[in-house]
């Protein structure tokens, strides 16, 4: 099988046991356990109110004023990708990914960066000159030029237009399998998932009710019959009839 992972001996870059986060008297993660390989790539499914935001936020460390209990082991190297891609509108392209970075070869790093996505030549440039897909890269590179143990992506996708997407699942796919950092993807499209992620989990009610290996090498077909089998089974657990969209 064809995956992103480091080996299934590797060893886990996030180990999650018995993770309780509550808002008030109500608990959004609910004894949640988890791990994440190095290299590995998981994807995270759930209907809105789930938990996936709560859990993301815990493992970026954004979350202490939340409520909690259990053991959440991350790297420090931890780095987010969100579906604004956040560029700030006053710094030109290089100043935004080299923003916060202190080393002193920082700009040669994110030149480097901003080549791996295809945006070499584009550092002068201003946010509000780059399309969508281009301010997304930009977050990317941002993310990547810090060498990130974990990426965690908030749904990096959801404002682009399909085909922008589609190249962006390539873009994607290509730098995790060279840079090789543990990923969290939450995300809304199911098939979205299973075209990316070694494995698939679905959060329901602060629990994770579901782990599924996305056994088809890559790149995937989403005619094949096993994505199907793999999306149907995804869906059955969602509680969303076959073909039909992912509640936001």
């Amino acid at each position: 099988m064809a995956t992103h992972a480091g080996g299934l001996n590797a060893a886990p870059a996030v180990e999650i046991r018995n993770l309780v986060r509550s808002f008030g008297s109500r608990a959004v993660l609910n004894n949640l356990s988890l791990d994440i390989r190095k290299g590995e790539f998981v994807a995270l499914l759930g209907r809105s109110g789930s938990g996936k935001s709560t859990l993301l936020r815990a493992l970026a460390d954004l979350d202490d004023t939340v409520a909690g209990s259990g053991r959440l082991e991350a790297p420090e190297k931890t780095s987010v990708v969100f579906q604004d891609a956040r560029l700030l509108p006053w710094k030109n392209v290089l100043a935004n990914v080299v923003l916060g970075l202190e080393a002193e070869d920082a700009g040669a790093r994110a030149r480097a960066a901003l080549a791996e996505v295809g945006l070499n030549g584009r550092e002068k440039a201003w946010p509000m000159e780059l399309s969508g897909g281009e301010q997304q890269r930009v977050a990317l590179a941002r993310s990547l030029v810090r060498d990130p143990e974990l990426l965690l992506a908030d749904e990096p996708f959801g404002a682009l237009d399909a085909l922008t997407r589609l190249r962006m699942h390539d873009l994607l796919r290509q730098l995790c399998a060279r840079h090789r950092p543990a990923v969290l993807l939450v995300t809304h499209d199911v098939d979205e998932a299973i075209a990316l992620a070694d494995r698939v989990l679905v959060l329901d009610g602060g629990e994770i009710v579901a782990d599924i290996a996305v056994d088809i090498p890559a790149p995937r077909d989403h005619g094949d019959r096993r994505f199907g089998e793999i999306r149907n089974e995804l869906l059955g657990h969602l509680g969303v009839g076959a073909h039909a969209p992912l509640p936001a």
